[in-house]
């Protein structure tokens, strides 16, 4: 009897130094590779408070492999061809932009060392609202392509818009169009009907961005292509927010008329070749295949508009943030106007400061959130954190529905970011991201208007009706908080 106590005793000493050894090692890779503070607490916390469990969920989801991955595949493949047009100048971008606007020149020199790409002048964007504009224009152009296509989305659902894509996607391949296209591998599969079979059996190119269920990608599971991007023919291009769902359609009996409202921007011009490029190296990565020469990248890109323009790429690959470091800069040299619109508001705490800055600054900030959000924790996380931008003077306007899942944002009436990217965790350190910032009173304005009609309908949040709410639901909200780095 002793035997069997004293053996089941030094198997707990063993099962207890073991997790505690595991604990110590996954603790020290944490504090080797975490940069961010809050994010390596909470991995300590959730090793230490869960042992063994703790370390395995953060092996699995907390470990950034991809970074090494993405940079061995750059060195081991040739370069992605590279167009390199003539980059604005300080003179030519204060021309379009005015002298009063001066101030943007400064933001401007910002996004090239956050970048290292140079402002492309000549350009052409075009505000798509809501799937019924987006989708036909998608489809127009399809048509009209002669050499190649390549999409990369987050979502491709089989239902209506899916298939009215496909089918042109069909028509295209046919004619002889080169065709790639890439799917997250996660959003493939999202609410059911996947589309990457009936793609394949319309006899297109089609990859998955680190597919979910394959073992060897099984590392990379919370890192996920959030990009929307297609490019016709290197001349036309289309980004923004908006997946290949029907979400986006006006329908009979959905509320409004639809289930949902995005934005997205049909682009022509020289930024064109960098969508392609950035696209060319997501399909790299993927597929190990290079896309290069002519069909992919023509030479002659005309001017087609005023647009002053450069594409922001960011993710779990790069060793900056650029994307967090151009938004930073937006708001640190605003002097009139910021309006941002976001379906998933988590800022961080120096983002709230910059924030808070800004209004103390004098100027004046907006910030368009969805009355009911379509991932109820996102939002309940998101709530504690308006209270401190609400005493210091942001106007928080709550849209009723339907949900708005767009990303915008402008400074100044003059200077539009526009995009994938959402103000949260999940955008701004772990999914693969590309916006666009523009430098064009003449976008601003239009962007501005839809707004307005934004502003017209939405509620504004008082502090007072903040702090109203019932201890539960201040209870829940805080308690959702706290998980606010892995949302």
């Amino acid at each position: 009897m002793l035997l069997v106590a004293g053996s089941i005793h030094w198997e707990h000493v063993l099962i207890t130094g073991l997790g505690i050894l595991v604990s110590l090692v996954s603790t020290m890779h944490v504090l080797l590779h975490k940069k961010e503070t809050r994010a390596a607490i909470g991995w300590i916390g959730l090793i230490w408070l869960s042992p063994i469990l703790g370390s395995v969920v953060y092996v699995l989801l907390g470990i950034n492999r991809i970074e090494r991955k993405a940079r061995a595949l750059r060195r081991d493949r040739p370069s992605v061809h590279k167009l390199d047009p003539e980059g604005y100048t300080d003179s030519l971008l204060l021309e379009r932009l005015g002298p009063e606007r001066d101030h943007l020149v400064t933001l401007a020199r910002l996004g090239f060392a956050a970048t290292g790409r140079q402002l492309l002048g000549g350009n052409h964007v075009k505000l798509l609202d809501g799937g019924d504009e987006t989708y036909p224009a998608m489809v127009r152009q399809i048509d009209r392509a002669k050499w190649s296509i390549t999409l990369l989305t987050y979502i491709f659902r089989n239902d209506e818009a899916g298939v009215l894509v496909a089918d042109a996607l069909s028509k295209a391949r046919d004619r002889g169009v080169e065709i790639r296209i890439l799917i997250d591998g996660l959003g493939s599969v999202h609410e059911g009907a996947p589309i990457v079979e009936h793609l394949r059996r319309l006899g297109l190119t089609v990859a998955l961005f680190i597919p979910t269920l394959r073992p060897d990608w099984m590392r990379y599971a919370n890192l996920r292509n959030h990009r929307k991007v297609m490019i016709i023919d290197g001349h036309v291009g289309f980004t923004g927010g908006m997946n290949i769902l029907d979400d986006f359609l006006s329908k009979p009996g959905a509320i409004h008329g639809v289930h949902a409202r995005d934005t997205h921007f049909e682009i022509s011009g020289p930024v064109v070749t960098t969508l392609q490029q950035s696209f060319a190296d997501d399909w790299a990565f993927s597929t190990e295949e290079v896309l290069d020469g002519e069909l992919w990248f023509p030479q002659h890109h005309p001017s087609e508009g005023q647009t002053i323009a450069r594409i922001v790429v960011d993710g779990p690959d790069m060793e900056d943030d650029p994307l967090a470091a151009v938004l930073f800069g937006a708001l640190a040299v605003a002097r009139s106007s910021v309006s941002i619109v976001t379906p998933y508001f988590i800022p961080d705490p120096p983002l709230s400061a910059a924030l808070i800055s800004a209004v103390q600054r004098g100027v004046k900030v907006e910030i368009f959130l969805p009355q009911k959000n379509n991932h109820p924790i996102v939002q309940w996380a998101g709530i504690p954190l308006l209270e401190p931008l609400l005493e210091a003077g942001c106007r928080v306007l709550l849209l009723p529905p339907p949900f708005d899942h767009s990303k915008l944002m402008v400074v100044d009436d003059a200077w539009s970011f526009l995009g994938s990217a959402n103000w949260d965790p999940r955008s701004l350190v772990l999914n693969f991201e590309l916006n666009v910032e523009c430098y064009d009173p003449d976008l601003a304005d239009e962007i501005n208007r839809s707004l307005e009609d934004r502003r017209r309908r939405a509620r504004e949040l008082s502090l007072e009706s903040l702090r109203s709410r019932s201890l539960l639901l201040q209870l829940r909200d805080n308690l959702a908080r706290l998980f606010s780095p892995y949302l």
